[in-house]
């Protein structure tokens, strides 16, 4: 018995040892990369699941080739979230255009250990009454169909992310930060192809509570502030499992944060958690992992540094 003990205890200290000469192989190997390689080697990382790492703002957002564009949208998505510790505030906006009913969906939220927000656009086949709004199926934006959009997310810890893209699903995802909904404040735009499509989402907006006052449009771009949004009844499941899951994503952040603290970039905290932790960097890019089920393998593109190393898509001012 005392042989078995002293070799559980013999196994548990060459394991500590090897463990611990492990990470610091990891911490120099990190820290003698350039930052053009971390930079090449995340996008690389990240493409697979359909998101590509901004190294210059520190941030993922979604690729216009995104293996989630197949599976659309419907309600059910969000009424799933919190079951998948993702938190956040919505706001749909429905609206007739040209013989189909649009959705534009803003979100604001807690997403595992990201603090991020989104712009969906997605349209049914036909017109749809009110009353099937949740049970339809949307599809999402085609190429041709996309629309510029723009959006400044900040939170009240002062951390603040800026992007503006042509989409169909334009996203910014904040690693290692965490946030209360409603501690989040949106600043969106979205560009129109005409007039009467603008009115038509305008239209849509205001069935929202959205005042004209509270509504800018300049051309064909319209923009306004998602902040506080329309107070949602939520059943007691759901508060169950909103709950839970802010109290996991807190959790996780802060395990994030400690795991990785030999670092203080961005980049280098995930890259880390990359070698050292491989099945912790998969779920950390699951920001959407309900859709999986749609997820059709891909093979990875080579890394192209120029490419890679690309300005930021900040909003112009």
């Amino acid at each position: 018995m005392y042989v078995a003990l002293l070799i559980l205890l013999l196994s548990a200290f060459a394991g500590m040892l090897f463990g611990h000469f492990r990470r610091k192989k990891i911490i120099c190997k990190i820290r003698c990369m350039d930052k053009c390689r971390k930079c090449s080697l995340l996008e690389e990382l990240a493409d697979p699941f359909g998101y590509v790492y901004h190294c210059c703002c520190g941030f993922f957002s979604s690729t216009v080739d995104a293996w989630q564009k197949a599976a659309g949208y419907t309600w059910f998505y969000d009424y799933m979230a919190p079951r998948f510790q993702m938190v956040f505030d919505a706001l749909p906006v429905y609206f007739n255009y040209r013989g189909r009913t649009w959705l534009i969906e803003f979100w604001k939220g807690q997403y595992g250990i990201n603090t991020g927000a989104e712009i969906g656009i997605y349209h049914a086949d036909r017109l749809l009454s009110e009353t099937e709004y949740r049970a339809a199926h949307f599809e999402a934006a085609k190429e041709e169909e996309m629309l510029s959009c723009s959006m400044q997310l900040c939170t009240e810890k002062g951390a603040c992310v800026k992007i503006s893209e042509r989409h169909w699903w334009l996203t910014a995802f904040l690693p290692g930060v965490f946030s209360q909904p409603s501690e989040l404040c949106l600043k969106a735009a979205v560009g129109f192809p005409n007039r009467e499509m603008l009115e038509a989402f305008y239209r849509g907006l205001c069935r929202e509570g959205y005042s004209g006052e509270r509504i800018a449009m300049q051309n064909l771009s319209l923009s306004f502030t998602f902040h506080q949004p329309r107070p949602q009844r939520y059943g007691l499941l759901t508060r169950f499992h909103r709950r839970l899951s802010q109290c996991l994503n807190r959790m996780y952040c802060r395990i994030f944060l400690w795991v990785t603290r030999p670092f203080e970039c961005v980049e280098d905290r995930i890259l880390f958690l990359y070698y050292y932790l491989p099945f912790c960097f998969r779920k950390l890019m699951r920001l959407r992992r309900f859709h999986r089920r749609c997820h059709r393998k891909r093979g990875c593109r080579r890394p192209k540094c120029c490419r890679r190393c690309r300005p930021c898509p900040r909003e112009k001012a």
